[in-house]
């Protein structure tokens, strides 16, 4: 995924799917934002194929500069809030509610900075060996990065569900290994990362609708 416009389509088709099931088994309100993610994160990808697409001259340059901008909208503005949020809602205990509301704040001040570049400048992405690099040219972006992955992979890393707790941290050890790596490739390599990791909230939606049907139904003896 990342590595080309097919691959991005094949990654996102595959995370969609996957997540539309999660999503249909959010049978509480509270679920609902957590099932939504794989599909956001899913249509990410689909979002960045058309990227490749018009940086290769499968699409409109025009088309692929909008597509552009709606990926870095989503990585960088929706992300960081929607993500503490959406595991909030579905934590019991309040002190974690307390803790991830706090990132959630974290994350909509770094969010609000992203936001207010990128619609005060041109933004430009290019093609760096088998990866896009997206140029947003802001100062200080180590530091907003470094409060982005506190805010988005701390949130889930808090859960008292396994499922979610290994969600951040699987995202959090790849920010830490792309930035070492690979760093220029950060926003689409670890947006893909994270698209393929939101897999274990289909599976703990999926797994605790199964236990609640279990609890009411319980097997005869």
């Amino acid at each position: 995924m990342c590595f080309s416009a097919e691959a991005d389509v094949v990654a996102g088709v595959v995370v969609t799917v996957i997540g539309a099931d999660a999503l249909r088994q959010a049978h509480r309100p509270a679920e609902r934002a957590l099932g939504a993610l794989p599909v956001l994160l899913g249509a990410h990808l689909l979002v960045e194929a058309a990227v490749w697409q018009g940086l290769t001259g499968g699409v409109a340059p025009a088309t692929g500069e909008r597509a552009t901008w709606m990926y870095l909208l989503l990585a960088l503005v929706v992300l960081p809030v929607y993500v503490p949020l959406a595991v909030r809602a579905v934590e019991p205990d309040v002190g974690r509610r307390r803790a991830m509301a706090a990132l959630a704040g974290a994350g909509a001040v770094v969010a609000a900075v992203y936001l207010a570049r990128l619609t005060a400048a041109p933004v430009a992405v290019v093609i760096s060996g088998h990866h896009l690099t997206y140029q947003i040219g802001l100062a200080h972006g180590g530091l907003l990065a470094g409060v982005y992955a506190i805010a988005a992979c701390g949130a889930p890393m808090l859960s008292s569900e396994r499922r979610i707790a290994t969600f951040g941290v699987a995202n959090l050890v790849a920010v830490v290994v792309l930035t070492w790596v690979e760093r220029d490739a950060l926003t689409s390599l670890w947006c893909a990362w994270a698209a393929v990791t939101s897999i274990a909230i289909a599976a703990h939606l999926r797994q605790g609708h199964r236990e609640a049907e279990v609890r009411v139904h319980p097997a005869s003896p």
